[in-house]
């Protein structure tokens, strides 16, 4: 299920349609939700970095943790730096979302701080028009980063033209690592219409964000699943319950902490929705998923409603239904077995399959009794020659 949805990630969109959407659903019974996706943003830049996948480039929309943990992560999933610098961009909405250190004098220690030519500082998070002309701006090869000039009290911007699709109609992929921060500083309905935008834009292949569900109403979840065409949602294993609310609540998450369920409901173009369901588990490399067991289907089947009957037949009475005579079934007795076809009782069809030989010999024009014939005459000589045929032979149903 995990490569279903990172295949999907991969190919990217169809000529004409939408780019693929995915959304990560989390909480706090199972705060999974970062190490899931940071799964499938390491997987995706692999695969743009092998020159696997539709897009050719990756721009990162940092809220939830800084430019510098990502680098790292991409670092230790195995992915060269080269290809980093070259296929991934980064706008950081981390370290200054709402623009306060430009208001405050810089330090003296972080005067020259090196300034990455895919990283680009972004400072207005309510202004999601501005977002989205800064994602299209990095997605298209150009990366802006804002410096405070504390000499000249001016704010310089440094354009860093660097290759990222090229120039022809190369597509990029978008991810948001936490949509949840962006709901604290803009509405739903527009945060909402970024997304579509984002989908409907030619150059987009595919988008991924992460959500806090808990945080949030339930149509804030469905707002968003609504634009998305797969939703993971992450669930605990085991629910907790009222008990453990109280004292054992600490040792409850403690225990949980590491593992959980993969609930995701894909949307096909047809308009299908399929649904599935994978366990999960986080280790020092990872996330690793795997099947839903053979203990957890025993478990659903234990979870079968008591009722006054058995559900289930025993020895016995598989034996006994299968002596039970068939109707329309000839036994036999002996003979061969023939079934009744419907059209003609089976006296007939024995005395036609077996002719006696003292019975005459039937010619071509003659008719034995007891069998019709159906004698078509058209009404004219203009009625097509094929007009007795069935019509909607040439379709193809």
């Amino acid at each position: 299920m995990a490569e279903s949805i990172s295949r999907s990630l991969r190919d990217g969109c169809l000529e004409g349609e939408h780019a693929p959407a995915l959304t990560i659903e989390d909480s706090l019974a199972s705060s999974l939700g970062s190490s899931v996706f940071d799964h499938f943003l390491a997987h995706l830049v692999s695969q743009i970095a092998a020159g696997k996948s539709q897009a050719r480039g990756l721009v990162l929309v940092a809220f939830n943790r800084s430019p510098a943990f990502y680098l790292e992560l991409l670092r230790r999933k195995g992915v060269d730096a080269q290809h980093v610098d070259k296929r991934v961009r980064i706008l950081d909405c981390y370290s200054d979302p709402l623009g306060w250190k430009k208001r405050v004098p810089p330090l003296k220690t972080a005067q020259n701080l090196p300034v990455k030519a895919n990283v680009a500082c972004f400072s207005d998070a309510r202004d999601t028009n501005k977002l989205m002309a800064s994602i299209l701006d990095l997605g298209k090869g150009t990366s802006y980063s804002e410096l405070d000039a504390t000499s000249c009290n001016v704010l310089n911007l440094v354009y860093l033209l660097t290759e990222f699709v090229g120039q022809d109609k190369s597509r990029f992929a978008v991810a948001i690592d936490l949509v949840s921060s962006l709901l604290r500083y803009t509405s739903l309905p527009t945060v909402a219409g970024l997304l579509n935008k984002l989908r409907s834009n030619d150059q987009t292949s595919c988008i991924v964000w992460l959500i806090h569900s808990d945080l949030h109403e339930q149509r804030v979840s469905a707002a968003l699943a609504y634009v998305s065409t797969m939703v993971a949602s992450i669930q605990p294993i085991a629910q907790c319950t009222d008990e453990q609310t109280s004292q054992q609540n600490s040792v409850w998450l403690g225990k949980n902490s590491d593992k959980a369920k993969l609930h995701v409901r894909l949307k096909r173009r047809n308009g299908r929705v399929k649904l599935l369901a994978e366990e999960l588990h986080l280790d020092q490399v990872g996330v690793k998923f795997t099947a839903v067991g053979a203990q957890n289907s025993n478990v659903a089947k234990s979870l079968l409603p008591k009722v006054q009957f058995n559900l289930q037949l025993s020895e016995q009475e598989r034996v006994e239904r299968a002596k039970v005579v068939l109707p329309y079934e000839h036994q036999g007795n002996g003979e061969e077995i023939q079934i009744y076809d419907g059209r003609r009782s089976l006296s007939d069809s024995i005395s036609i399959s077996q002719p006696s030989v003292a019975s005459p010999v039937i010619s071509d024009t003659q008719v034995a009794p007891g069998i019709g014939e159906i004698h078509y005459v058209r009404d004219s000589d203009d009625e097509q020659p094929d007009s007795d045929e069935d019509p909607d032979d040439d379709l193809d149903i």
